[in-house]
């Protein structure tokens, strides 16, 4: 950082403003109480089509799991991806 941009402040992107501020967001619904993970359906699809593109795998070939216990998320994705 310049001597020149810390006096006059150097301005944000809008794209680094909108993270920082998505960021927040997710940190504060982490937080804030124990609603069910409503993405995790929409994950498994995206994985799904990601994973699909190297190799050929089917819905039932990924398992998408979150436990949660205490103030710990654990996110856990098998993927059983068949042999060549």
């Amino acid at each position: 950082m310049s001597i020149l941009s810390f006096l006059l402040g150097e301005k944000k992107k809008s794209a680094s403003i909108a993270k920082e501020r998505l960021q927040l967001i997710i940190a504060h619904e982490r937080v804030g109480g124990k609603a069910p993970a409503d993405y995790l359906p929409a994950l498994q699809r995206e994985l799904v089509a990601v994973i699909s593109k190297y190799v050929k795998i089917s819905d039932d070939d990924i398992r998408v799991n979150l436990e949660r216990h205490d103030d710990l998320e654990v996110l856990e994705v098998k993927i059983e991806i068949p042999q060549a």
